[in-house]
């Protein structure tokens, strides 16, 4: 027999309970049925409110503070830890060249600057092809005007220059100061007559500076077609004598899982050499920032730039690559410049093998010094789990990740 609970009618002290046929579905045309009343069936489903925690002691907030101090420190070794596996899974001497995005290509500086302080409103552009010159190496300068707000090129000439030892380098016996010809007629360096671009080419080894050694400065005298006139200078280091000079011979070995590149280099001077390198994939994208920092002895040398296994597997360069761009200088202990140069060679020197990616070793780089950063990281990050742990009423400390 079916039964039905019945409606407590209001203002009865009882159920009604009766049996009672189950009324038709309201059709569209039918009336709505009125909703019953009484308590909404969200009301109705609505927890009941928890029961307030006990306050804790000052002894258990006290334990709660240090615990999530802890866990802070905890957060931060973990971080520390991971953060330094991440960044040396390289050797320091191959690294991706995007690490290095101020040593994409070789150094060319650019800079503006106002043309006299009288004279905001017109700007001097200033570029320099390189800072570094050694031997017979030759530099070039550029400078042109143009509007301060709107940077629009403006008609201007270098009227006056000159090329001189730097003021910090200045001793009692100066030497004399020599012209720089700058011009905007297409010849001497000047690519493009006529374009407001001024260009200057300097080769100290051959324009008074042959037994030179340190900074040179080139200062110019600049004049707008309005009679505004201002001035800059530009600075270089320069070494007449190199110390050393690389033959441009390459040799390439795959060695210890990683690809080793033999750049000749013949030495007249022992000592430290640092020496750098980029390396392009097939197409010609930066890929390596390649690097040297040994002691060398007198004679015929090698440079050794490694390509790192596991960055090749990393970045999975197009093969073949190209090492281009390489410089250096042998290091000086004492003085002023602290720095011996090397002719620099430029653009491509070397064109790579093919080789499949699995003839390289996976393994990350490892030395005493990392595995020794290693161990004073871990045991950080030991200490403060075994603290959060302690304090958390969990089992003791455990082995850093």
């Amino acid at each position: 027999m079916l039964l039905s609970l019945g409606l407590i009618r209001p203002g009865s002290g009882s159920a009604d309970v009766s049996a009672s046929e189950p009324e038709p579905l309201a059709s569209d045309s039918s009336p709505a049925r009125e909703a019953p009343r009484g308590p909404s069936p969200s009301a109705a489903a609505r927890p009941a409110p928890l029961p307030e925690a006990a306050p804790l002691s000052p002894e258990e907030a006290e334990r709660e503070a240090q615990r999530q101090l802890w866990e802070k420190r905890l957060e931060r070794a973990r971080f520390t830890y991971d953060s330094y596996v991440e960044s040396t899974r390289y050797p320091p001497e191959s690294r991706p060249i995007k690490e290095h995005p101020d040593q994409v290509y070789p150094a060319a500086p650019e800079r503006t600057q106002p043309l006299a302080k009288g004279q905001r409103d017109i700007s001097l552009r200033l570029k320099q092809d390189k800072i570094f010159v050694a031997g017979d190496e030759v530099v070039r300068f550029f400078v042109g005007c143009e509007n301060a707000n709107t940077h629009q090129p403006l008609p201007c000439e270098v009227h006056s220059a000159i090329a001189h030892e730097a003021p910090h380098m200045m001793a009692a016996e100066q030497l004399s100061a020599v012209p720089v010809d700058f011009n905007d007629s297409g010849r001497l360096g000047d690519e493009v007559a006529g374009d407001a671009t001024w260009t200057a080419s300097f080769q100290p080894a051959r324009q008074g500076f042959a037994m030179f050694e340190g900074t040179l400065r080139v200062e110019f005298r600049v004049r707008t077609s309005g009679s505004a006139e201002g001035g800059a200078f530009f600075d270089i280091v320069f070494t007449a004598a190199p110390p050393a000079t690389f033959t441009g011979k390459v040799r390439e070995v795959v060695e210890q899982g990683s690809l080793q590149l033999y750049v000749g280099l013949q030495v007249r001077k022992p000592g430290r050499y640092v020496m750098a390198g980029r390396v392009d994939d097939e197409s010609g994208i930066p890929f390596a920032y390649v690097s040297f920092n040994e002691e060398l002895e007198a004679g015929a040398r090698e440079v050794k730039f490694t390509v790192f296994g596991l960055l090749l597997r990393t970045e999975s360069p197009a093969f073949p690559l190209k090492l281009r761009d390489v410089e250096g200088f042998l290091l000086r202990e004492q003085g002023d410049p602290d720095r011996e140069l090397v002719k620099s060679l430029t653009g491509y020197i070397h064109t790579t093998q093919e080789y499949p990616l699995d003839r390289f070793s996976p393994a990350e780089w490892t030395s005493e010094e990392r595995e020794r950063y290693l161990a004073e990281l871990g045991k950080d990050v030991n200490e403060a789990k075994q603290h959060v742990d302690e304090l958390s009423g969990g089992p003791g400390g455990k082995q850093a990740p």
